[in-house]
């Protein structure tokens, strides 16, 4: 069920978990439930073998499981995830369904099966659900489909993109490790208080809150350290894209949480990825127990 680095990650956070909810197929309520979705999160590797995180965007109905062990995905939703490399069949892929009026998600890990002028299709290895922890609760418009994003590559963090960055209470972490170690492609949620990623001696550091304790994305980073993150400003919606290496602190925090440093490698900024949803926004209960 689980690798060997989210076995050692495991062992490291100081606990073990000997089962988990973690399915080879789809239950029928995650299969409603990715029907109903605006956005989709989903990341596979570029040809560097960098992971790529990326939002992608439709009508309910854009994403639908055609049966317990396969997701489909409208083509049309990659045209604004621009940065994407081409999919093919074979590619690992991971998803995350994430319903941001009601804070419930879900993730599927997988291969893709199929890519057409249609559909790209994902046969499913793993799905499972997260609780809501640390998920704001946001009101967001369904994305015009014609709205075209606009890409900057960036040398350095600019002062807007430190601007994003301390302002951001949300961001997603796409991780992988090779495929005879099982898994593959995996995005992941975080979230906190604005502040809870902060630049520092030109790395990212960001709180690493006690989740489902299934250590995904860490047990990934210790076997593979690239990785990528899209911290999203859904005042303005936009987002910044920064892959790297992550270092794992497992105990060096104010929060006695764990952190990640991540050294910013490739930095892009994306404008008009979202609809601007303006500054309302109810944090979730784990998320204002921060404070404390």
């Amino acid at each position: 069920m689980f690798h060997s680095g989210e076995l050692m990650a495991q062992r490291l956070a100081g606990f073990s978990t000997d089962s988990a909810a973690i399915y080879k197929t789809m239950p029928q309520q995650h299969r409603l439930f990715y029907a109903g979705l605006k956005q989709f999160f989903f990341s596979v590797a570029d040809a560097d073998g960098y992971p790529v995180a990326a939002l992608l965007q439709g009508a309910p109905g854009f994403v639908q499981a055609i049966d317990d062990g396969h997701l489909r995905i409208a083509t049309a939703s990659l045209h604004n995830a621009l940065y994407l490399p081409p999919l093919r069949p074979g590619m690992r892929a991971g998803g995350l369904g994430l319903d941001f009026s009601n804070r419930r998600r879900n993730r599927v890990n997988g291969v893709i099966a199929g890519v057409t002028a249609e559909f790209v299709t994902l046969a499913i290895e793993e799905s499972f659900g997260n609780c809501a922890n640390y998920i704001q609760r946001r009101s967001i418009a369904e994305s015009d489909p014609q709205r075209l994003v606009e890409l900057e590559y960036l040398s350095a963090l600019d002062a807007d993109a430190r601007y994003l960055i301390a302002a951001a209470d949300t961001c997603f972490i796409a991780s992988r490790v090779q495929r005879e170690q099982a898994g593959g492609a995996d995005i992941s949620h975080r979230g906190g208080l604005p502040g809870f990623i902060e630049l520092k001696n030109g790395r990212l550091q960001m709180v690493d809150y006690a989740g489902n304790r299934y250590m995904n994305t860490l047990g990934n980073l210790l076997l593979e350290p690239r990785c990528a993150l899209l911290i999203m400003d859904f005042h303005q919606g936009n987002a910044l894209h920064i892959q790297g290496k992550a270092e794992i602190n497992w105990q060096n925090t104010n929060e006695g949480e764990r952190c990640l440093l991540i050294e910013p490698e490739r930095i892009l900024r994306i404008r008009q990825l979202l609809p601007a949803v303006g500054l309302e926004v109810e944090f979730a209960a784990s998320t204002l127990a921060i404070r404390k």
